[in-house]
């Protein structure tokens, strides 16, 4: 809501929660998973 009334439209990528447990190698998955994800929307930027 607070993005629409800015008039920003944001990339998201959602990863799966919790975060704050996880170990290293748990959100390196993550990140790894998401990855080809955050690429396309920048990308899809540009």
């Amino acid at each position: 809501m607070q993005s629409r009334s800015l008039g920003f439209d944001p990339a998201m990528v959602f990863v799966a929660h919790p975060i704050q447990d996880r170990t290293d190698e748990e959100l390196r998955q993550l990140a790894d998973q998401a990855l080809e994800s955050i690429l396309d929307a920048l990308q899809a930027g540009s």
